[in-house]
């Protein structure tokens, strides 16, 4: 059964937030125990979480390009009391972009064939799941 929600607060518990085209909702959340259903996009509940963490998404994006000089797929420290950090897999203006929470991250394993057309990364996380992600993703 999904349980769709109207609001999700990001804890130490989300492993994903994957973006969705369903008239139902707009973000697939992936956490240690199970998924949820978030009308949200998944950049509008990274942007409340930071807020929730002490300042806005867009201070803590110019922070770290500051400090890092990295200018795509800035990773963001979401709640840094707490270690919530995460990373874009594309650029998080795009449709497709999906946040990935590092902390959960056991291994990122490239594609295994790289003339493979569908060019898929495969995320492997702490709990044994697997997610297939696009090549975009460990560039």
């Amino acid at each position: 059964m999904k349980v769709i929600v109207s609001e999700y607060d990001i804890n130490q518990s989300t492993m994903a937030l994957l973006p969705v085209a369903h008239i139902d909702y707009s973000t697939i959340v992936v956490e240690q125990n199970g998924q949820l259903f978030v009308k949200k996009t998944p950049l509008q509940l990274i942007k409340a979480a930071c807020l929730e963490g002490g300042a806005s998404y867009e201070g803590r994006r110019a922070a770290v390009t500051h400090l890092t000089g990295a200018m795509q797929k800035v990773p963001i420290p979401i709640n840094q009391l707490t270690n919530i950090f995460a990373f874009p897999t594309h650029s998080p203006t795009v449709f497709h972009c999906s946040w990935i929470f590092y902390h959960h991250v056991r291994t990122i394993k490239p594609p295994e064939n790289p003339a493979d057309t569908t060019k898929q990364a495969i995320i492997h996380f702490k709990n044994d799941l697997q997610l297939p992600m696009s090549e975009s993703t460990i560039h």
